[in-house]
């Protein structure tokens, strides 16, 4: 697969605060930074606009291997094209929340997806986040790390997310979604939530954004794998 050393795959839940660690860590290494779940997000915006069935496996794979896909930066926000339009904000609603899940969980899209982030993490310098990216996607990543939190705070971090982007939604309500989302990931059978056996866990439940990020640029600056202090 190539040039694997220089591969830094971030997996965990929704609300470990990956995807904040990921984006900055890209940013200070100069890293190139793979948001697996917009892609996945991505794919099950299109399915609905198709009217596509999600049981409907060989069809959403085909759909999958003819997305055109791309990241851009936008100063600290990664923002995610399907050929010319914008979908950053798209799909970020919780109806997507739960549909990419679904998605996610179909073998032809999962082994479509697989393939288009191997290519996409190729040249090497890629900050790759999602759920399986150590254990699937680069399991000869030399840097593997699994962000973790406890529910409560996870919940209140995805409440703060989404009462961030003007949504009225109670706490309870994304606390309930959640553990349904935890399960779903969790009980699929293709590539399930987990950590690889060789990735460092940090659990981010006390730690600051800024801990976690230098935490793991300290540890892939050293080029070794200790454990968390």
């Amino acid at each position: 697969m190539g040039m694997i050393r220089d591969v830094v795959a971030i997996d965990g839940p929704a609300g470990s605060g990956k995807s904040s660690v990921s984006r900055s860590v890209a940013g200070r290494l100069g890293y190139v930074y793979l948001d697996t779940g917009a892609m996945y997000r991505a794919v099950a915006l299109a399915a609905g606009r198709m009217g596509l069935d999600l049981e409907d496996g060989p069809g959403l794979g085909g759909l999958c291997r003819g997305l055109d896909l791309s990241f851009a930066t936008d100063g600290d926000h990664a923002r995610l094209f399907l050929g010319e339009e914008d979908i950053s904000d798209a799909i970020r609603t919780p109806e997507m929340d739960m549909l990419s899940s679904a998605v996610s969980a179909v073998p032809e899209v999962r082994q479509a997806m697989t393939g288009l982030q191997r290519r996409m993490g190729e040249t090497g310098k890629v900050v790759a986040e999602g759920r399986d990216m150590g254990t699937v996607v680069f399991p000869e990543a030399r840097h593997k790390f699994f962000l973790t939190a406890s529910p409560a705070v996870r919940a209140e971090r995805r409440y703060q997310e989404r009462v961030g982007r003007g949504e009225t939604v109670s706490l309870q309500r994304v606390a309930e979604e959640l553990k349904r989302r935890d399960r779903q990931d969790e009980s699929r059978a293709v590539a399930p939530l987990r950590a690889a056996e060789d990735a460092l866990v940090v659990d981010t439940t006390d730690l600051t954004l800024e801990q976690v990020i230098s935490f793991i640029i300290r540890t892939v600056g050293r080029g070794d794998d200790p454990r968390p202090e």
